[in-house]
Protein backbone atom coordinates (compact mmCIF):
# COMPACT_ATOMS: atom_id res chain seq x y z
CA UNK A 1 0.00 0.00 0.00
CA UNK A 2 1.57 3.45 -0.85
CA UNK A 3 1.64 6.23 1.33
CA UNK A 4 0.15 9.19 1.00
CA UNK A 5 2.57 12.02 2.69
CA UNK A 6 0.95 15.36 0.89
CA UNK A 7 0.55 17.80 4.18
CA UNK A 8 -2.45 20.33 3.93
CA UNK A 9 -1.76 23.93 3.63
CA UNK A 10 -3.72 25.78 5.69
CA UNK A 11 -3.43 29.63 4.71
CA UNK A 12 -4.78 32.17 7.42
CA UNK A 13 -5.29 35.79 6.08
CA UNK A 14 -4.65 38.70 8.00
CA UNK A 15 -8.14 39.88 8.80
CA UNK A 16 -8.96 36.55 9.29
CA UNK A 17 -6.04 35.70 11.99
CA UNK A 18 -8.09 38.99 13.89
CA UNK A 19 -11.07 36.71 15.16
CA UNK A 20 -13.95 37.78 15.65
CA UNK A 21 -15.74 38.17 19.21
CA UNK A 22 -18.63 36.06 20.28
CA UNK A 23 -20.17 35.70 23.65
CA UNK A 24 -23.31 33.53 22.50
CA UNK A 25 -23.68 30.94 19.74
CA UNK A 26 -26.99 29.61 18.43
CA UNK A 27 -26.78 26.53 17.19
CA UNK A 28 -29.39 25.20 14.96
CA UNK A 29 -29.75 21.62 12.66
CA UNK A 30 -31.58 20.06 9.41
CA UNK A 31 -31.04 16.35 8.24
CA UNK A 32 -27.94 17.11 6.31
CA UNK A 33 -26.52 20.07 8.18
CA UNK A 34 -25.35 21.75 11.01
CA UNK A 35 -25.60 25.70 11.51
CA UNK A 36 -23.48 27.77 13.95
CA UNK A 37 -24.42 31.79 14.24
CA UNK A 38 -22.12 33.18 16.85
CA UNK A 39 -23.01 36.54 18.07
CA UNK A 40 -22.18 39.40 19.59
CA UNK A 41 -24.03 41.12 22.37
CA UNK A 42 -23.46 44.01 24.09
CA UNK A 43 -24.74 45.47 27.35
CA UNK A 44 -27.64 47.69 26.97
CA UNK A 45 -28.38 46.70 23.10
CA UNK A 46 -31.66 45.83 22.18
CA UNK A 47 -30.31 43.91 19.01
CA UNK A 48 -27.79 41.19 19.21
CA UNK A 49 -25.48 40.82 15.96
CA UNK A 50 -24.70 37.87 14.41
CA UNK A 51 -20.81 38.09 13.52
CA UNK A 52 -20.23 34.81 11.78
CA UNK A 53 -21.94 31.62 10.43
CA UNK A 54 -20.41 28.39 10.20
CA UNK A 55 -22.24 25.71 8.22
CA UNK A 56 -21.40 22.02 8.93
CA UNK A 57 -21.73 18.18 7.33
CA UNK A 58 -23.04 16.08 11.28
CA UNK A 59 -19.93 14.51 10.62
CA UNK A 60 -18.09 17.85 10.77
CA UNK A 61 -20.11 18.66 13.58
CA UNK A 62 -19.07 15.73 15.40
CA UNK A 63 -15.47 15.82 15.09
CA UNK A 64 -15.26 19.78 16.03
CA UNK A 65 -17.58 17.94 19.14
CA UNK A 66 -15.11 15.67 20.18
CA UNK A 67 -11.96 18.51 19.26
CA UNK A 68 -13.69 20.65 22.05
CA UNK A 69 -14.14 18.26 24.21
CA UNK A 70 -10.25 16.96 23.96
CA UNK A 71 -9.41 20.96 23.99
CA UNK A 72 -11.76 22.18 26.85
CA UNK A 73 -10.36 18.56 29.10
CA UNK A 74 -6.50 20.10 28.01
CA UNK A 75 -7.41 23.55 29.41
CA UNK A 76 -8.79 22.57 32.25
CA UNK A 77 -5.93 20.05 33.27
CA UNK A 78 -3.40 23.07 32.97
CA UNK A 79 -5.47 25.73 34.15
CA UNK A 80 -8.21 24.56 36.22
CA UNK A 81 -11.99 23.56 36.47
CA UNK A 82 -14.08 26.07 34.12
CA UNK A 83 -16.90 26.99 36.39
CA UNK A 84 -20.37 27.94 34.45
CA UNK A 85 -23.07 30.19 36.08
CA UNK A 86 -26.25 27.59 37.43
CA UNK A 87 -29.16 28.49 35.80
CA UNK A 88 -31.94 30.15 37.86
CA UNK A 89 -34.70 27.93 36.32
CA UNK A 90 -35.60 25.31 33.92
CA UNK A 91 -36.31 27.90 30.64
CA UNK A 92 -33.86 25.68 28.94
CA UNK A 93 -30.15 24.75 28.56
CA UNK A 94 -28.84 28.21 27.05
CA UNK A 95 -27.21 30.86 29.45
CA UNK A 96 -27.48 34.32 28.28
CA UNK A 97 -24.55 36.55 28.63
CA UNK A 98 -24.70 39.47 31.12
CA UNK A 99 -27.25 37.97 33.71
CA UNK A 100 -29.93 38.68 30.73
CA UNK A 101 -32.80 36.18 30.83
CA UNK A 102 -33.90 34.32 27.52
CA UNK A 103 -35.58 36.77 25.30
CA UNK A 104 -34.52 40.08 26.95
CA UNK A 105 -31.92 40.65 24.18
Amino acid sequence: MAENNQQLQIELKPEVAEGIYSNLAILTHSSSEFVADFVQMMPGMQKAQVRSRIIMAPEHAKRLLAALQDNVQKYEQQFGTIKLPQPQSNEGRTIAPFNLKQGDA
